[in-house]
């Protein structure tokens, strides 16, 4: 057995090999099919390959992984390579393979082209609504420019909008600049319609997206982004490590005899799971349920940011339980979701149904009972984290947390 380091970039990458305990460099090889494919053969199919994560990363795993006995894909952060004094590429090679001969390198993981696919359809379209924003702002500076007064419409995008946006008198070169950006706003519509006509065909196939939207006022994109940063639920054998990897735990810091700190959330893993989880917060805590009344409780006591974050985190959680067993939100409302896959279908490209009472006109007795339903739930919920603190006697005082010490605060607890 060999264990081999590459130090990836564009054009080439730098190789390192320990046999036997020996380390020594193997020189470079271009980073082109046929030279990685040539490279690859010269292997043994017991030797290991390390290499961090860059752009090219998993084309290259690709290719080597049929030659050799595994491949490992590193996080840049988990290598210590970036702290060292001294980096070059032919050093960078030789950190790796020696981590790897020592066996102290893990693995990311490595998606499957489903949830790859998804993750740069999510990613193009987020690009392309930061575009469009960007776009819609700068119409907005230019109204500030000229000293215009607030549109009549709440949209200022839509047609009774641009009807007025149309009728402003502007200096030539102000309107020149709200046509150019209308014309990128309309073009940047057409092209989020396409790849969310992509998405919601993808997710009318993936039956875990779909049991992520049983739960109030999460749609295909929220559920979309946690499936495609997630992959497989099973690899997570409790809540904890989900929340871990998704960076909604906190820091700790605790040395010697002090009481642990508990900091802010650590940020880890991706980015754009925990910002849609957040997200989907700000509607969710307006839906009667649990988890409005766990934003209630936490609110009261640390304020309205915290609340929405911890909130994320407690969706988090009910996620990975509605995945790991297979069912659907309880606390649902059937007619909502029955809406929001009709919805689905028809952005992925479904012929609307003409004539006839169709999942838009929803009876609104059926969906305030829906709303009752769901309230006493959130009423019962409240009520038993209620009669819990006052048998463990846990402080309530809203607007600041208990003053007691760490250790108090587990006996309480217990």
């Amino acid at each position: 057995m060999r264990a081999v380091g590459l130090d990836v970039h564009r054009d080439f990458c730098e190789v390192a090999i320990v046999e036997e305990g020996r380390l020594r460099s193997a020189g470079r090889i271009a980073t082109r099919p046929q030279e990685l494919e040539l490279f690859a053969q010269s292997l043994g199919p017991r030797d290991w390959v390390a290499l961090e994560v860059t752009g090219n990363a998993w084309s290259i795993a690709r290719i080597l992984e049929t030659h050799v006995a595994r491949v490992i894909v590193v996080s840049p952060s988990d290598t210590g390579i970036r702290q060292a004094r001294a980096k070059t590429d032919r050093l960078d090679a030789r950190a790796l393979a020696k981590l790897l001969w020592a066996g102290e390198l893990d693995g990311v993981w490595n998606p499957d082209e489903r949830v790859r696919g998804m993750r740069r359809r999510l990613a193009r379209r987020s690009q392309l609504v930061r575009a469009r924003t960007r776009a819609k702002n700068e119409i907005h500076a230019v109204l500030l420019r000229c000293l215009k007064a607030r549109p009549p419409a709440s949209d200022l995008f839509g047609k009774k909008g641009r009807g007025w946006l149309a009728a402003q008198e502007l200096p030539l070169t102000e309107r020149e600049t709200v046509d150019s950006a209308l014309r990128l706003v309309d073009f940047l519509d057409g092209e989020i319609a396409a790849v969310e006509q992509l998405i919601a065909a993808e997710a009318l196939s993936w039956p875990e997206v779909k049991r992520l939207m049983t739960v109030p006022e999460v749609n295909v994109t929220v559920a979309a982004t946690f499936m495609a940063a997630v992959g497989d639920i099973r690899r997570f054998p409790d809540r904890r490590k989900l929340t871990a990897y998704l960076g909604l735990d906190p820091r700790v810091r605790q040395s010697g005899a002090a009481p642990a700190a508990h900091g802010h959330i650590s940020k880890q893993g991706s980015n754009s799971a925990r910002h849609a989880l957040v997200e989907a917060c700000w509607s969710t805590v307006r839906q009667p349920g649990p988890i409005a009344a766990f934003h209630a409780r936490i609110k009261a006591k640390r304020g309205h940011s915290i609340a929405i974050v911890a909130s994320a985190r407690k969706l988090a959680c009910l996620f990975w339980c509605l995945l790991i067993r297979g069912e659907d939100d309880a606390y649902a409302q059937p007619s909502l979701t029955k809406k929001k896959m009709r919805r689905l279908e028809i952005t992925a490209g479904a012929k609307r149904r003409q004539g006839g009472r169709d999942i838009w006109s929803t009876n609104l007795a059926m969906r305030q009972a829906e709303r009752d339903l769901a309230l006493q739930a959130q009423h019962a919920y409240e009520r038993t984290i209620k009669d819990r603190q006052q048998k463990s006697g846990a402080s309530a005082t809203p607007g600041r947390a208990s003053s007691g010490s760490s250790r108090e605060q587990v006996a309480r607890q217990t």
